[in-house]
């Protein structure tokens, strides 16, 4: 049986006064891309954030390859081999390509390095061609490559990626779908967060639905795709 890449159990989170997540449970098992559906304000993002540390749960727990790192800061929690491509892509923009990706270098926990400038750069040929452009002045497909390389730069054994479509050309959906195929087939253990169920279902093994702040459904992909009734009610039409 496979083991847990990350675990959240019985998340309760805030902002503030306003309890955002109740209860919520989810599992990524290694090497599997779990993902994570839900509308606007489902709490989705809030997963993310608790994830990676940015917002400590006031209950429940949360394990990195069985590691508890509840209550962790971000720094810690990236060196367990956390890495996470924030909405809306969060690059430097006043850094260069090249300068955006080194600033993220990181060992890994073990064995040689995986990802390096040149690897992130066989992957994103594009990246190479602008490597000493400024961020900013990239297109917004080159912005999303360029925060998945970033991310890939710490070499992380988990990749969190919060709606990496988001405001792009269906063309280049398509080009971020693929690659994040290839990082799956690759065997990197990856929670996909996105509106669009139809991208997630084609690409997830796992599924988990968020309404509100609660799981309301969760199985493999392959199961939930067939409760068409479901999907309808807490996903809109699917």
């Amino acid at each position: 049986m496979a083991s847990d890449a990350l675990a959240l159990g019985g998340i309760d989170a805030f902002y503030g006064d306003s309890h955002v997540l109740h209860g919520v449970s989810l599992r990524l098992e290694e090497g599997r891309l779990l993902g994570l559906l839900g509308r606007n304000g489902a709490g989705k993002t809030t997963c993310m954030n608790v994830a990676v540390g940015v917002l400590p749960p006031r209950r429940g727990a949360v394990s990195v390859f069985g590691a508890d790192v509840t209550g962790a800061v971000p720094e810690d929690v990236a060196a367990e081999g956390v890495a996470l491509v924030p909405q809306g892509r969060r690059i430097f923009k006043s850094l260069s390509v090249a300068e955006n990706l080194t600033v993220a270098a990181r060992k890994p926990r073990s064995g040689a390095p995986t990802w390096s400038l040149a690897t992130v750069y066989q992957l994103f040929p594009r990246l190479q061609e602008r490597a000493r452009q400024i961020a900013g002045f990239l297109s917004g497909g080159e912005q999303q490559m360029l925060a998945i390389g970033r991310a890939l730069m710490s070499n992380p054994r988990i990749l969190l990626m919060d709606e990496p479509s988001e405001g792009l050309a269906p063309q280049i959906v398509g080009e971020v779908m693929a690659t994040i195929r290839r990082l799956k087939g690759e065997g990197l253990s990856i929670v996909l967060v996105e509106q669009n169920p139809k991208l997630v279902f084609g690409v997830a093994d796992d599924i988990v639905i968020l309404n509100s702040g609660h799981v309301v459904a969760s199985g493999s992909a392959a199961t939930l795709a067939g409760q068409s009734r479901e999907l309808e009610q807490h996903l809109g039409i699917f």
